[in-house]
């Protein structure tokens, strides 16, 4: 009976992220299409007026230190950053036999860039030319690639954490520095100028959407090498 009710909590669990992940796709969509429409630029543009001085656009408001602070946060979300994380977190996967779940991670990330470049040539949004860029861009806009990567990174390795370390409040914290650091280098992109806060919004969706997936995907090999573990013990 026990392990019936347990089967029931677990069917459950995948039904409601399941749910959830149709929700997130469908308001990606919704997005997508006010953006390409245009209905969203007027918003766009008020964000990122009111983080520049109003007398010199070229100058963000606060302190100096904040545009070099967020310089070095938003290269948390760049590929070559990404990329490392994600060869360090495969090879310790790899060396915990963990080889399905590497091979998964691996994978996602992979799929992911290719996703972010098609998406970006598929909606070939321009980037804001309303204030000057604090960093050099050449892509599109739309989606960001940098808050989606990131969340997908970030979350993943929060996620794969949670199912490792022991006790409530860790797990919490585990999963709050991952949605903490995705959120910074959102923010950062919007601060610095290269990117809408739709932009950004609709990255976050698309990267919530991707490391869902991983997650459930990997949870049905975890079981697995589990037992093989407590068996070679």
């Amino acid at each position: 009976m026990a392990r019936w009710r347990r089967l029931e909590r677990e069917q459950l669990r995948v039904l409601v992220i399941g749910l959830a992940l149709c929700a997130l796709l469908f308001l990606f969509l919704r997005l997508a299409s006010e953006v390409m429409e245009g209905d969203t630029q007027a918003f766009d543009v008020a964000i990122l007026r009111s983080l520049r001085d109003a007398a010199d656009p070229a100058r963000p408001i606060g302190p100096a230190w904040m545009e070099t602070a967020l310089v070095d946060i938003t290269a948390l979300g760049s590929p070559v950053v990404l990329g490392l994380i994600v060869v360090i977190i495969t090879g310790y996967l790899l060396l915990e036999a963990r080889y399905k779940t590497a091979l998964i991670v691996a994978m996602t990330a992979i799929t992911s860039e290719v996703l972010d470049e098609f998406l970006k040539l598929v909606f070939a949004r321009p980037r804001p030319t309303v204030v000057p860029h604090l960093r050099t861009v050449v892509t599109a806009s739309f989606p960001s690639g940098h808050a989606m990567e990131s969340a997908i990174i970030y979350l993943t390795l929060g996620a794969l954490l949670m199912r490792v370390v022991e006790g409530r409040l860790t797990k919490i914290y585990t999963m709050a520095v991952a949605m903490f650091l995705t959120l910074l280098v959102g923010v950062s992109r919007v601060f610095l100028g290269v990117h809408y806060p739709t932009d950004v919004v609709g990255g976050w969706m698309l990267g919530f959407l991707w490391a869902a997936l991983t997650f459930l995907v990997t949870r049905r090999f975890e079981p697995a090498v589990q037992r093989e573990r407590e068996q070679a013990e």
